[in-house]
């Protein structure tokens, strides 16, 4: 039987497959097999870790955000999960991002929102604590 010289499509396959893990180590930049599986494995977990991401900052904010306010002057007692209560009582909605850039940049801001939910009759707990 002759031997068949393949075309450029499937050249130009694997070259753009090869493109892709150029950074990988070992046969996992060099054999087509292993390439291919790789490539699955590292958009499998780019997806997955994009969605992991999004949590882990979600819990990062929310620790700035717990620390500030517990550092608060007789606020030793009042949580973040009491906060953001009272934050949605008074239906003063700021999302956890903001809060917690506000928390680091400017400490004061956070006091005063703090001192305007304490000062509200409705949050007797915050006073009772205080």
């Amino acid at each position: 039987m002759t031997r068949v010289r393949r075309g450029y499509i499937a050249r130009r396959r694997r070259k753009k497959m090869r493109l892709f893990v150029s950074s990988f180590r070992g046969a996992h930049s060099k054999t087509i097999r292993i390439i291919t599986q790789q490539k699955i494995r590292a958009l499998f977990s780019a997806h997955r870790d994009r969605d992991k991401k999004k949590r882990d900052f979600r819990r990062l904010w929310i620790t700035r955000i717990n620390a500030a306010i517990r550092g608060t002057e007789g606020g030793a007692y009042y949580s973040y999960s009491n906060f953001v209560n009272d934050l949605y009582k008074r239906q003063l909605i700021l999302n956890r991002k903001i809060l917690a850039q506000i928390a680091i940049l400017n400490r004061k801001c956070l006091y005063s929102i703090y001192n305007e939910i304490v000062k509200k009759e409705g949050c007797k707990e915050a006073t009772e604590l205080i």
